[in-house]
């Protein structure tokens, strides 16, 4: 339920010249970003805190945002306010201003995409009896207003702009275009057109208070530009720890060709083949005429070439590239026309030394990781073969038969066969990892994870029968370590998979060990991030132990089930106590989203042994 039922007015009249000619087709305000509208992202969140109506200007393509605003779910909210011609940011207040003048009301610039706290703008408005509340932040680019010390507005530099004036060193800070303001500022904004940072100062110099409340550090975008508007995109992207989106109108995407950030957005069908490359497809784009597309906007009638470094950012001299759980960075860079991945470590990051001894043992007996190409251990560097940006999770993501799936998992539990057995006969060659072994105690810590990071901090559950769980989890622990082991993973999934020219290759091994090989099994067929169908996943089993069986005469079929239970019941907790640290402790909120993925797995494997293991039955049942 709405907290408030405050009015919001967003400015939409704008021509947004700067975006052509991506506005000669759709007005700056229904641009889509991820399948949505800016201004209908922008009105789902006002709307989550008020149930107030929703004023909007118009003047350049009002047509268009008439026909959103008949067929918005908030259409019975809106009033639209027409300006011919255009009256700025205060003409267009003014003109609105019986509409407006009952109550305070928000302002928000209908180009903006931020994670600003409207709450704690509104309230401290509210409470500090300011004419006028600006969300404001450092952004030296932007930042022409001048605040004195106790956070009020007292000028701004070049009023109806953003321009700061360099040679002037007052303390300055950027506006954000999402304000609050109260009726009384209307008598600081005459009729007709004017900027209403020129009723700020005028407010200002009349003893009114203009507070500028800081919010530097939240997210931030202003699509006014090609690239600020591709920038804003990317970064909505891996907010959700994804790299591409596909409209779930577009058609025949079996047809592209992917890598890097792809976005495709409504109504795109793709009769030929085509490849694309850190790009964004606009609606109803019509895209086939040419074979490969690489950092662009593309539209129905024209393509928009993007910096590659300003698109996805750069850090240490390369791009900045991956989206996972991992706290260490990874860069692309480019040398003698070739790209290659540096991988910066903590200096406290102890897999480092072992993800070195890991490859160069991996690549000697040929299991398919990226060849290391150099490692500077006093810096903490290593630099890796480049092997693109789709991973099995992304490749997934396209239109796939049931048999291209299985095909594909094929190949990629041959990459498992191959370290449960030939790699494992060698061990003895990578002392680091031989004696790196998934014991009772790393069991116990995985489940005691899953209560602390999942159950306890994410669900706020209170165990009860604490002893008797304890009872349970240490039967799981000790069934697991008697049975044979092998190298695994660990962490086997879609995520560490990379697709490179159609063969999977193996990335983020460094947590390698020796442990039961049904672990990395249930990593992969029950693997969260995408759910098999059950047809395949049997199938892949079957795969698998005959393949397994026909290398190791001593493979036992009816053991490796036994212990696959346990591996799948382990590897859900971990799994969900990783996501319930990564979302809430680590700051990457998009691991929330695989939650209830995680609990449906393990409710179904508990529910199998619900009575050998009847406390945790039940307190899975009840996440």
């Amino acid at each position: 339920m709405s907290k408030f039922s405050f009015k919001i007015f967003l400015p939409a009249a704008g021509l947004g010249e700067r975006l052509r000619p991506i506005t000669n087709h759709m007005p700056k305000p229904l641009l889509p970003l991820l399948g949505k509208p800016l201004i209908e992202i922008i009105l789902k969140k006002f709307s989550d805190i008020s149930s107030g109506k929703i004023g909007i200007n118009l003047h350049y393509k009002p047509e268009a945002i008439r026909k959103w605003a008949d067929e918005s779910e908030y259409k019975d909210r809106i009033e639209l306010f027409p300006e011919d011609p255009i009256l700025g940011t205060g003409g267009a207040l003014k003109n609105a201003e019986i509409f407006l003048s009952d109550s305070y009301f928000m302002v928000h610039n209908a180009d903006i995409v931020s994670d600003i706290d409207f709450i704690k703008l509104v309230m401290t408005h509210i409470i500090s009896g300011n004419i006028a509340t600006l969300a404001t932040h450092n952004y030296p680019k932007y930042s022409n207003v001048i605040v004195n010390d106790k956070g009020l507005v007292i000028d701004v530099e070049n009023p109806g702009t953003s321009m700061p004036n360099p040679s002037t060193d007052r303390f300055k800070t950027a506006y954000t275009g999402i304000a609050v303001y109260s009726p009384e500022i209307f008598q600081f904004l005459p009729s007709g057109e004017s900027h209403a940072t020129s009723a700020w100062i005028e407010a200002s110099k009349a003893g009114k208070k203009v507070q500028a409340l800081d919010f530097t550090g939240c997210c931030w975008s202003d699509v006014g530009t090609p690239m600020s508007y591709a920038s804003a995109i990317i970064k909505n992207l891996r907010s959700e720890g994804e790299t591409t989106y596909f409209h779930p109108s577009a058609k025949k995407i079996d047809n592209l060709e992917i890598d890097g950030y792809v976005i495709i957005e409504k109504e795109n069908t793709f009769n030929k083949k085509i490849s694309v490359r850190n790009c964004i497809v606009l609606p109803e784009s019509g895209l086939d005429q040419n074979t490969y597309y690489e950092n662009c906007i593309i539209g129905h009638d024209f393509k928009i070439d993007l910096n590659e470094a300003d698109l996805l950012g750069t850090k240490n001299n390369g791009i900045l590239i991956g989206t996972g759980g991992s706290n260490r960075e990874y860069f692309r860079v480019e040398k003698n026309y070739k790209t290659f991945v540096v991988m910066k470590c903590k200096n406290s990051d102890s897999d480092y030394t072992r993800h070195i001894e890991y490859t160069k043992f991996f690549l000697k007996h040929l299991v398919p990781v990226p060849e290391l190409v150099d490692y500077e251990p006093d810096k903490m560097l290593a630099t890796f073969e480049d092997l693109g940006d789709v991973s099995l999770y992304t490749w997934l993501k396209k239109t796939h038969d049931d048999k291209t799936i299985e095909q594909m998992y094929r190949k990629v539990l041959d990459i498992l066969i191959l370290i449960h057995t030939e790699a494992t006969a060698r061990v003895a060659e990578c002392p680091l990892l031989q004696n790196k072994i998934f014991d009772y105690e790393h069991y116990r810590w995985e489940t005691s994870y899953f209560i602390e990071q999942l159950v306890k901090n994410i669900k706020e559950i209170s165990i009860k029968n604490t002893s008797s769980l304890n009872d349970e989890f240490h039967n799981l622990a000790a069934k697991a370590v008697s049975f044979h082991k092998t190298i695994i993973h660990r962490d086997f999934q879609s995520q560490n998979i990379m697709i490179h020219n159609g063969i999977p290759r193996l990335i983020d091994f460094q947590s390698a060990r020796i442990g039961l090989p049904a672990y990395d099994i249930a990593s992969i067929l029950w693997d969260p991030y995408y759910r098999l169908e059950d047809k395949t996943r049997k199938n892949l089993l079957k795969y698998y132990a005959a393949q397994i069986k026909a290398k190791d005469a001593f493979f036992d079929k009816d053991k490796f089930e036994e212990s696959l239970i346990i591996c799948r019941l382990q590897r859900h907790m971990q799994a969900l106590g990783a996501f319930g640290f990564l979302s809430s402790s680590a700051g990457k909120r998009y691991f929330s989203k695989y939650i209830p993925k995680g609990i449906k797995l393990l409710k179904e494997d508990i529910f199998l042994v619900k009575d050998e293991y009847p406390e945790l039955y039940k307190l899975i049942a009840v996440l």
